[in-house]
């Protein structure tokens, strides 16, 4: 099935990416693998939450990204 969202809005938007380093490594460095895992959590539960109100595909797809950062930092500890 083709989906028409763009692979760039959910992997790497252009808003999440300032000077040198994208938001996202940013916060996993900052926040320390523990403190990563509950943010990947809270972002899939978010998405969870609003995608028949606000994005649909887009937001099942974010949080679907989100869950396989929280797997792999999971994986990390």
């Amino acid at each position: 099935m083709k989906v028409n969202i763009s692979d760039e809005m959910v992997h790497s938007p252009p808003h999440y990416t300032s000077g040198d380093i994208e938001c996202i490594t940013y916060l996993e460095d900052n926040l320390g693998a523990e403190g990563f895992s509950y943010f990947c959590e809270g972002n899939v539960k978010k998405y969870m939450h609003r995608f028949r109100q606000k994005g649909e595909l887009q937001d099942l797809e974010k949080a679907r990204w989100y869950l396989n950062r929280l797997i792999l930092c999971i994986d990390n500890f």
